[in-house]
C-alpha cells in the first residue's frame, strides 16, 4: 500500500506545486500576448493590455498564497489515510483534489470582481474619486 500512498500524495500535491509555479508566473509578469490559448481568460481580463496584466498580478498572488497554503491542508489529510486501505486513500484523495479545484475556480471571483470595480466595460481604468 505504501507505494500507492506516495503515488497517491504526489498526485495530491501536484495541484499546488502548479498554483504555485503559475502564481509566482503570473504575479510577476502576464503572457506577452493576451490570447485565447494561455493564461487568465475572461472578457473582462482580455479587454486591454491593462487588465491582462492587472488580472494576471492579482491571480498570481491569490494562487501563490492558495497554493503554498494548500501543501499543508492537502498533505494533512493524507497524512492521516496513510495505514488505510487502498479505497480509503484513493477516496480521500479524490476529495482533496476536488476542493483544491473548486477553489482555483473560486479564485477567479476576486479577480472578476476587481476587474469590475477597476476598470469600465471597454478596460479603461475608472478613476478613483478623492
Amino acid at each position: 500500500f505504501m507505494g500507492f500512498f506516495i503515488f497517491m500524495l504526489i498526485m495530491v500535491l501536484l495541484t499546488p506545486a502548479v498554483t504555485i509555479i503559475f502564481g509566482a508566473s503570473f504575479k510577476k509578469s502576464a503572457p506577452k500576448e493576451i490570447n485565447y490559448i494561455f493564461g487568465y481568460r475572461t472578457e473582462r481580463s482580455m479587454k486591454t493590455r491593462e487588465t491582462w496584466d492587472f488580472a494576471h498580478s492579482l491571480l498570481g498572488k491569490i494562487w501563490l498564497v492558495g497554493g503554498l497554503l494548500s501543501v499543508p491542508v492537502s498533505a494533512l489529510p493524507m497524512l492521516l489515510v496513510m495505514e488505510k486501505s487502498k479505497d480509503a486513500i484513493g477516496t480521500a484523495s479524490i476529495i482533496i483534489i476536488f476542493v483544491q479545484v473548486a477553489a482555483l475556480l473560486l479564485s477567479l471571483i476576486p479577480v472578476e470582481r476587481a476587474l469590475k470595480k477597476n476598470f469600465d466595460k471597454d478596460g479603461k481604468r475608472i478613476e478613483k474619486e478623492e
